[in-house]
């Protein structure tokens, strides 16, 4: 019998079409009315065993042994790589990324695994609000269950990416759904449309934290977060132009505040007819919407992606298209 040692899983990015945040919570997280979309821009990561003839206690894979705590890290090691520019330099390779802590959680609920490195082949932006680290956490998750042999329900794997964080579940997940909550507990909406989008890459990350109580800071008496019934209606009807219209981000001025120049890159898009713009979660990532599959939509998306590069307010500027499916076993 064929034992897999490597196992590769492709996961999208996400925008956020309405983030609604409510006031802050006495955990100090935040109610969410979150509705993700998952777009053509893919993380590829791939565990490996690390050590062919390395035994750990949990090498029984497929054995039904009772779960135990395994003696040793299952992560052993990390490497990245992609076209990412300066955005790669960002990627923590040790214990601390959400993929190692999504490998080594696994290991420990189910008691199972070997000692596995994770490579990041990375086309998402890192520290970008388009959950980066959340996709690459939900990619090692499936990944170490298919190569353990784990075969947990969908409904077990949404848990512990739950667990790990508050984006990762709809990585998992993919297409377009509202998440409530701290955005974990998620429903899908119906999105028949092909919409599609340029992304401006910003030279700086901002940090989640950072943006979040900058929020605090400048929203005190935010309101409870409710869901747009506009924007549920444009995605149904896949109506671009209703969509760019309801977009919204209740964090956006608090990334502003933090980086004053996304307002310059927002302006930029818009010009240049976007039908809608915004940032995407905690940025500094920039979205702008530019139409559905039809050739307005082509021509539009030309002229914003040549203003925004010629504009110096950005790093990079790359194209995509939404919504694709959630994390693949390739």
């Amino acid at each position: 019998m064929t034992v897999d040692t490597t196992v590769t899983v492709r996961v999208p990015a996400k925008v956020n079409l309405q983030l609604a945040v409510g006031p802050r919570r006495e955990d100090g997280f935040h109610d969410l009315v979150n509705v993700f979309h998952a777009v053509s821009l893919f993380d590829e990561v791939t565990v490996k065993r690390a050590s062919p003839c390395r035994q750990s206690p949990s090498e029984g894979v497929g054995r039904d042994d009772p779960p135990g705590e395994p003696e040793e890290s299952a992560f052993a090691g990390m490497s990245v790589g992609g076209d990412l520019g300066s955005h790669l330099s960002r990627v923590p390779l040790d214990s601390s990324n959400l993929a190692a802590r999504a490998v080594n959680l696994l290991a420990e609920r189910t008691g199972r695994g070997f000692p596995v490195t994770v490579h990041l082949d990375k086309d998402i932006p890192v520290a970008g609000g388009m959950a980066g680290g959340s996709a690459d956490a939900a990619a090692a998750l499936l990944a170490c269950d298919r190569l353990w042999g784990c075969d947990l329900p969908a409904g077990v794997l949404t848990e512990y990416a739950a667990d790990l964080g508050s984006d990762v579940p709809f990585a998992l997940l993919g297409a377009t759904a509202v998440g409530r909550g701290r955005g974990e507990i998620l429903r899908p909406l119906p999105s028949p449309g092909r919409f599609r989008w340029v992304f401006a890459l910003s030279p700086r990350g901002l940090s989640t934290a950072e943006v979040f109580a900058e929020y605090d800071r400048v929203r005190p008496d935010a309101p409870e977060p409710r869901l747009d019934d506009a924007l549920v209606d444009a995605l149904a009807e896949g109506d671009p132009v209703a969509l760019g219209a309801a977009l919204t981000n209740d964090l956006q001025d608090a990334a502003l505040s933090l980086l004053p120049e996304l307002g310059r890159t927002l302006r930029t898009g818009t010009d240049e007819g976007a039908l809608g713009a915004l940032v995407s979660g905690s940025g500094p990532t920039c979205a702008f919407l530019v139409g559905g599959d039809d050739d307005e939509a082509t021509e539009r998306e030309t002229a914003v992606v040549a203003a925004l590069e010629s504009s110096g307010s950005c790093e990079r500027v790359v194209r995509a298209w939404g919504d694709v499916p959630g994390a693949t076993v390739l």
